[in-house]
């Protein structure tokens, strides 16, 4: 499905935005802490439009299923791939934010 694929790629701007923004506050923390605070705060609201984000493809796979069984196995397979790479630059954003937040 196209929109599994462009959803994706939505969450994976999410994701990689949210990096972004927690590495730059990390860099400014000693000089400018409310800009570090408030770069901090919009990491936070960058995964959680991922998880939004997830949560509807996530949604519209259970909906296929119930419909038309399990999906093409190629489809199957880029979809994984492409949700293993997410999750784990997730798992390395939320781990800045935690260091940011010790």
């Amino acid at each position: 499905m196209k929109i599994i694929k462009q959803v994706s790629e939505y969450i994976e701007e999410e994701i990689s935005d949210a990096g972004k923004y927690i590495d730059k506050a990390m860099m400014v923390r000693s000089e400018f802490p409310e800009l570090a605070d408030l770069l901090y705060q919009l990491s936070l609201e960058e995964m959680t439009h991922m998880s939004r984000l997830h949560n509807e493809v996530e949604k519209i796979i259970l909906d296929y299923r119930k419909e038309h069984g399990d999906p093409p196995a190629a489809m199957q397979a880029v979809y994984d791939y492409l949700h293993e790479r997410a999750m784990n630059k997730a798992k390395e954003v939320k781990v800045a934010q935690q260091m940011y937040r010790e």
